[in-house]
């Protein structure tokens, strides 16, 4: 019993100092971990601070990554009457390890690197340009050979536009000679279609001739011969190539040259012994009696007279072509 007694004199005060000695190296090493974690922080602030002096950015308060503190805790609880110890250790998770603060060689190294970037995306940039401007040469020399191939075909159509006028006059010619009436150096032919003075002018034209002028009497009468002929029984106007569009009374054909004889529509005169009628035929008045309204010259198909009409008035007309 004494020996016990002695053995647990011995033990327990080397149990308590190793005891009190475990908390004074555990306090030690937390104070070297803080400041670790510490001068760590300031080489990041330090760090952060030259890249934005070297960059010329704003300064500007960093991300904040406080590093977590780990604090280790030891409860010695001594309780003289029951004898009980009881020990909390927290075991420190140490963060990663520190980085160096950077130097200005770094700094310089950074710079040229972003400037190599900076270099090599220029490049590439002048790359494309030169691509797109060779394509753009390439469009341009297409698009002077479209505009060249458009104008040879522009004037190819105006040529084929020009030889089907030719065709087509001469062959209204042609058929103005062989179906109407041939007389002389002329051929008359009679068209069936209604049409104004100008847009009658312009078909005959059209067919390599022009609206019908007789020159003297004697195609006149050759003239009403034939129309006479073609639209028997009925009497129909038809448009010949005589107005008085340029001075009213000053009768020309569409060929500019001054008519040189008239067959104007008489009124029937009264029978011999009867008393003349002092107002005029309504049927039949003497003619031309259209003033400045009635500027152009048709001939009636049953006496080959002429009237003086409208030239918007839409009648039958005779082309007459050189042959």
């Amino acid at each position: 019993m004494q020996a016990a007694w002695l053995l647990g004199a011995l033990v327990v005060p080397q149990l308590l100092g190793f005891g009190h000695g475990a908390r004074g190296a555990e306090r030690e090493w937390e104070g070297g971990w803080g400041g670790a974690q510490e001068e760590e922080r300031e080489r990041e602030a330090l760090m952060l601070k030259h890249l934005q002096e070297a960059l010329g950015l704003p300064a500007g308060r960093g991300d904040e990554n406080p590093a977590g503190t780990v604090e280790g805790k030891e409860d010695w609880e001594m309780e003289e009457d029951q004898g009980e110890e009881e020990e909390e250790e927290a075991t420190p998770t140490p963060s990663s390890s520190p980085s160096p603060s950077p130097t200005p060689e770094d700094i310089v190294t950074y710079i040229l690197g972003r400037l190599a970037g900076l270099d090599a995306g220029l490049h590439q940039l002048h790359v494309r340009l030169h691509a797109l401007d060779t394509r753009v040469v390439e469009l341009t020399q297409g698009l002077r050979q479209l505009r060249n191939a458009a104008g040879d075909t522009r004037d190819a159509l105006q040529a084929l536009q020009e030889a089907q006028g030719r065709a087509e006059r001469e062959h209204g010619r042609l058929e103005g000679c062989l179906k109407g009436l041939r007389l002389g150096h002329k051929c008359f032919l009679l068209s069936r279609d209604f049409e104004t003075q100008a847009a009658a002018q312009a078909r005959c034209t059209a067919r390599g001739g022009s609206l019908a002028q007789p020159a003297d009497h004697q195609q006149m009468e050759a003239l009403t011969r034939y129309l006479r002929a073609a639209l028997a029984p009925y009497n129909w106007p038809v448009w010949l190539g005589v107005h008085d569009r340029r001075a009213e009374g000053l009768y020309l054909f569409e060929n500019g040259q001054r008519v040189s004889f008239f067959a104007w529509h008489r009124a029937p005169r009264p029978e011999l012994g009867a008393q003349p009628s002092a107002s005029p035929h309504p049927l039949s008045p003497d003619q031309p009696n259209g003033g400045t309204l009635e500027n152009c010259v048709a001939q009636a198909s049953d006496d080959g007279s002429w009237w003086d009409h409208d030239c918007q008035r839409r009648l039958y007309y005779v082309c007459e072509f050189p042959f």
